[in-house]
């Protein structure tokens, strides 16, 4: 085994591994970025050392200075993690060209899986059933055009290279082809430098099931599969394991399928066979189809390690320090159900716009795993994928364990930024996920009601006022001072709220639409006779109450006397910091209501940023290749009448 590995990683997933490291008595080597000084990951390893600046291209993308750091610390080995050079087969090469090892697959097998079209050309000479379509080197709009034509419509378009939902499309009819790859492949020639594209047959019920595999080079076991279909912009929300409604027989079949396709390419350590699964008829073992290989372990492995007990990263390193696997085929165990819900700095109601902010609080659930790569106190970075954590539940049954995920997910606490915690409340209690009826168009669906907006109720509100007055926990009215009024009128949010204490630890909050009477009883709050639906945390600029749901209420500051009117809708600003990728019009141009303006590139994603209104540009006050602030004004309308 080794004595000290390097990751070259941040986040939650350098936590994960330096937590299996620690306990296998294995050395860590941290690496970080200018952004990551302080970072969880950087505290918790054994050593650490500065790659660079905050740009990926600068620090984790950064393989030259990776190994230089893995040979000054005398590491024996890089895990790689997820993202950034995991499945960068020239990074595997130079890993071995320096005398270390990879925790990982090949070059050659990455390289193998790197082209959907080629690995699905490979994938069909292994007799691994993949979706009808056109995967040949024929980039030709006409060609393109006449092969969707063949295979039928819905097709999708799909970039060659890459993943992650960009160059994708999807086209219900012959005369929107021409438009949509146009779009498919300028989104894949900026994303990954390729703007070739394939052509597949949409199913029109899928199902995303993908197959844990693990491999030693020369042979492979699968670890059971785990559905992944629940998505919002083709990137997985709440993954489960096992696929609900799976049988055995169909469940043999994937997995034969999935060894098939590890041993064809002599793969060595964890990877994932994904498939997509036509449902309009059940699970049948003659309705799947090889999608891709991720040749690297998952961000959902988490469900897998809940229903074998096996660790996926322990069993990484001892195959990658040439260990045999572990276990046979049949000795790998299938127990109970899991799930993993993953938390995202994100604005649901906007479309899952990423967000960055400080996390002021920062609490999770007794009884659920918590991957994460933060505490409270940390900023969620504009540099890198905006995820808090994994709250990760198990349990005997698929009802019983979702229901724990119900009540992880209203126990989790967060404040300082916007988060998508209401929307995976609301998804963990969908009547179709319940019933494990579930489609990769599920949330697009049902977008609306997911993500609407929602009032916050009274006894939320009591909360705040309470908070924002200073009557917390500590006393029972340590807000009222006998040299102070015994009334008082607080602000928070948009409302006022009056206070007037009416006796030992009661208290009558007045707001809008009535008041109501708050009780202190056995050290918490009671509100018109029944307990408080949950607790207020006060930050700094805002109180935050926990009531199965984050709420977050601004706080007024004194010292504020109101500043600028804004902008209006007379000017187009950043929602987020980033990298102005380009922009669209000039000055004194017309442009109508919704037209694309810039191209705002953060956090990994390429944000169009529209008109407002009707109107004509004014000025245009950032250009191609600025790094800009959240709220930089970009580009002015001239004043609207």
């Amino acid at each position: 085994m080794f004595r000290r590995i390097l990751i070259a990683n941040r986040g939650e997933i350098a936590c994960r591994v330096i937590e299996t490291a620690r306990r296998m008595g294995v050395g860590t080597v941290a690496v970080f970025s200018d952004a990551d000084r302080e970072a969880l990951h950087v505290a918790m390893a054994d050593e650490a050392v500065h790659i660079g600046g905050p740009a990926p291209a600068e620090s984790y993308l950064n393989g030259a200075r990776i190994i230089e750091a893995a040979r000054a610390t005398g590491a024996e080995a890089i895990h790689p993690g997820y993202g950034f050079l995991s499945e960068n087969p020239d990074f595997v090469e130079m890993v071995a060209a320096a005398g270390l090892t990879f925790i990982g697959p090949s070059a050659a097998a990455i390289r193998a899986m790197g082209l959907k079209d080629a690995a699905k050309a490979l994938m069909e000479r292994a007799g691994v059933p993949v979706v009808p379509g056109y995967h040949g080197q024929n980039q030709d709009p006409e060609h393109l055009a006449g092969a969707a034509d063949a295979i039928g419509y819905p097709v999708l378009i799909k970039a060659v290279a890459g993943g992650g939902g960009k160059g994708m499309r999807k086209v219900l009819r012959a005369e929107d082809f021409a438009e949509a790859l146009a779009a498919a492949q300028g989104e894949a020639r900026t994303a990954f430098g390729n703007p070739a594209v394939l052509i597949e047959k949409f199913v029109e019920k899928p199902r995303h099931i993908e197959v844990q595999v693990f491999g030693d080079g020369t042979r492979a076991v699968y670890l059971h599969e785990r559905d992944c279909s629940l998505q919002r912009r083709h990137q997985k929300v709440i993954e489960e394991a096992p696929a609900p409604g799976m049988t055995a027989e169909m469940r043999a079949a994937m997995g034969r399928a999935a060894v098939r396709a590890a041993e064809a390419i002599g793969y060595s350590g964890a990877g994932t066979v994904e498939f997509i699964v036509d449902a309009s008829d059940g699970l049948r073992p003659d309705r799947f189809w090889f999608m891709e290989m991720n040749t690297r372990l998952q961000v959902e492995h988490p469900v897998t390690e809940a229903i074998t007990g096996i660790d996926l990263v322990e069993w990484q390193l001892r195959v990658a320090a040439g260990e045999p696997l572990p276990l046979r085929q049949e000795e790998i165990p299938l127990r109970g159900h899991a799930f993993e819900a993953r938390l995202y700095a994100e604005d649901a109601g906007k479309g899952f716009l990423p967000a960055t902010g400080r996390l002021g609080h920062l609490r999770f659930p007794q009884g659920a795993r918590a991957d994460t790569g933060v505490r409270a106190g940390d900023t969620i970075s504009p540099w890198y994928d905006p995820m808090i954590a994994k709250i990760v539940v198990h349990g005997p049954t698929r009802a019983a364990a979702l229901a724990r995920l119900a009540r992880a997910l209203g126990e989790t606490e967060v404040a300082g930024t916007v988060t998508n915690l209401a929307f995976l409340g609301r998804l963990a209690r969908h009547p179709r996920f319940l019933a494990g009826d579930v489609d990769t168009g599920l949330i697009e669906r049902d977008q609306a009601a997911l993500t609407a907006p929602e009032a916050p109720p009274a006894a939320v509100r009591v909360l705040a006022a309470l908070a924002a007055a200073g009557i917390g926990e500590g006393g029972p009215l340590e807000g009222f001072a006998l040299w102070a009024p015994l009334r008082q009128s607080v602000g928070f949010g948009d409302e006022v709220a009056r206070l007037a204490p009416e006796g030992p630890g009661r208290v009558t909050v007045t707001l809008a639409d009535g008041s109501h009477r708050a009780e202190r009883r056995a050290g918490g709050w009671w509100i018109d006779g029944a307990k408080a639906p949950g607790h207020a945390v006060l930050l700094p600029g805002a109180v935050a109450v926990f009531a199965g749901r984050p709420w977050e209420f601004a706080l007024p500051d004194p010292l504020d006397r109101g500043g600028a009117a804004g902008a209006g809708g007379d000017v187009v600003e950043a929602p987020m910091p980033g990298l102005v990728k380009a922009v669209f019009v000039a000055a004194g141009e017309a442009v109508a209501a919704g037209a694309r303006l810039a191209v705002l590139e953060a956090m990994k994603m390429e944000h169009i940023l529209a008109a407002p209104r009707d109107g004509v540009v004014a000025e245009v006050l950032a250009e191609a290749g600025a790094q800009v602030a959240a709220g930089a004004a970009l580009i002015r309308l001239e004043a609207g009448r």
